[in-house]
């Protein structure tokens, strides 16, 4: 099998030129036209940051990719799925003001914004997993899952758990509806924060198995009874039911995987990675630190594989900013000597747990070829 081809330019611009025509040249030369757009709906899956944080995407960036999309006969859209933990973009109503209010709105972008799993992250899918191992059935928002097509467009950045942010991130834990997430996140069931609770009975009367139980004015989970489906964690308006968050960080790489596997198969995909602002950790945080490498440049590929290990090669090959984290992190004297800035950010994740596991699911391939467009 010969490499996959990953596509990169970097952030060097002439006197007549700008980034965002860059950016539009990097999807031509990485055979972006090759794509049948004409009438089908193209979902343009991306991260809309969290309100505070300054470190995600541009909104320009997302228009070039739509208005390219439109040019060729397509309808696209922006999307993303609610967060499982508590902030503002847990619920349809508060991720659209979070992702208006960041720059993707209509009137920047020129195309809506529909939050993939609907108001309170429950409207999913559940979609056979080709090859699963750790997932038989991915619970994928459902109007990600409604396009023809679906385009990566991913800020690439360290993460405290899996690593780094890459389209594998992106599309999988991203594409995930809540429920979704906590299957990546939990190996067991949702729990009741006894001090949140205030008995409302919301959960039980969403629950299909009648595992919450209302008592003296409190919500238990009977685990015998619970499918670990987490609908009563969308329900709850107290947010007081959660996961453990107990699996392995190497398990949710993999089931990340998985869920990649399950939104791309079936159907054309096209990735999209801006190494730009690598903040040491997500973008679903409300605060962002310095970057921790300069600016790379962008990378895009039909194999969301390769591209994550483009990217992480093109990171580790970039000095540590001064006084960043990553810097402060390789100074210290038990610093890992392995060059991989991601796991001297944060040694208790191993990235290459979620590339392993999609070679083996047919999902990509490690081997790329790097093809540099001016």
């Amino acid at each position: 099998m010969s490499a996959s081809k990953v596509y990169f330019a970097d952030m060097h611009i002439g006197s007549h030129d700008n980034l965002l025509k860059k950016l539009e040249r990097l999807m031509k030369a990485a055979g972006f036209e090759s794509i049948d757009f004409t009438d089908r709906f193209v979902a343009v899956k991306m991260h809309f940051g969290e309100p505070g944080n300054l470190a995600y995407l541009r909104p320009q960036y997302a228009r070039v990719v739509c208005d390219y999309v439109k040019r060729l006969g397509g309808r696209p859209f922006l999307t993303d799925c609610n967060t499982l933990y508590v902030g503002r973009r847990k619920n349809a109503l508060e991720h659209l003001e979070s992702a208006y209010q960041n720059g993707f709105n209509p009137f920047q972008t020129g195309v809506q914004t529909i939050i993939a799993d609907g108001l309170k992250g429950t409207d999913d899918l559940a979609v056979p997993v080709e090859g699963g191992e750790y997932v038989k059935e991915a619970k994928i928002g459902r109007a990600l899952m409604d396009a023809d097509i679906v385009i990566s467009l991913t800020h690439f950045k360290g993460h405290e758990m899996a690593g780094f942010g890459g389209a594998l991130k992106n599309l999988g834990m991203g594409g995930g509806s809540r429920a979704g997430k906590m299957e990546m996140h939990n190996a067991g069931k949702p729990y009741v924060k006894q001090d949140l609770c205030v008995g409302c009975g919301m959960c039980a009367r969403e629950c299909a198995h009648g595992a919450p139980i209302v008592k003296n004015g409190k919500c238990t989970i009977d685990e015998s009874r619970c499918v670990g489906c987490g609908r009563c964690i969308g329900v709850c308006p107290k947010d007081a039911i959660a996961t453990h968050n107990d699996e392995a960080n190497d398990i949710m790489n993999c089931k990340i995987a998985e869920y990649t596997k399950a939104v791309v198969q079936n159907r054309p995909a096209f990735h999209i990675s801006l190494v730009i602002d690598v903040s040491p950790f997500c973008d679903c945080h409300s605060g962002n630190d310095i970057a921790i490498v300069p600016d790379v440049g962008m990378f895009a590929s039909f194999d969301p594989v390769a591209l994550d290990v483009a990217c992480a090669d093109a990171v580790n090959a970039q000095p540590p900013i001064a006084g960043s984290l990553l810097a402060s992190a390789a100074a210290h004297e038990n610093a890992p000597c392995c060059h991989d800035h991601f796991a001297a950010v944060s040694p208790d994740t191993n990235w290459k747990s979620a590339i392993e596991h999609g070679v083996k699911i047919g999902l990509g391939q490690t081997e790329y070829e790097l093809v540099q467009v001016k």
